[in-house]
C-alpha cells in the first residue's frame, strides 16, 4: 500500500536531467543536444535548470530507441518525429 496517493499530470515538469538521463539511458550532454535540435523541450527553471515531464520521458526513450536500435541520427530522427506528427 503506497504512504502517499498522489497524481502528477504527464505534462507537468518535475524531472530534473539527471533524473531523465539515468531513466532513459541517455547521457546528460546528449540530451543538452537534443534539446538544442529541438527534439525536446524541456521547462527552464532559472537559467540552468532543465524540467522535464512525463511526455518528454516517453519521446525521449522513443528517441533512445531509434538512435541506438535503428542507428538514426539526430537528423533523422527529427524527420521522423516531424512526419509522425502530422498523421
Amino acid at each position: 500500500m503506497p504512504l502517499f496517493d498522489i497524481y502528477i499530470s504527464a505534462d507537468e515538469p518535475v524531472y530534473v536531467i539527471s533524473v531523465v538521463s539515468k531513466l532513459v539511458d541517455i547521457p546528460v550532454w546528449t540530451l543538452r543536444q537534443l534539446e538544442k535540435f529541438g527534439l525536446v523541450k524541456p521547462k527552464r527553471v532559472g537559467k540552468k535548470t532543465r524540467l522535464y515531464c512525463l511526455k518528454d520521458i516517453r519521446k525521449l526513450e522513443y528517441i533512445h530507441y531509434l538512435m541506438v536500435e535503428k542507428s538514426v541520427n539526430v537528423h533523422g530522427i527529427k524527420l521522423i518525429l516531424e512526419i509522425e506528427s502530422k498523421k
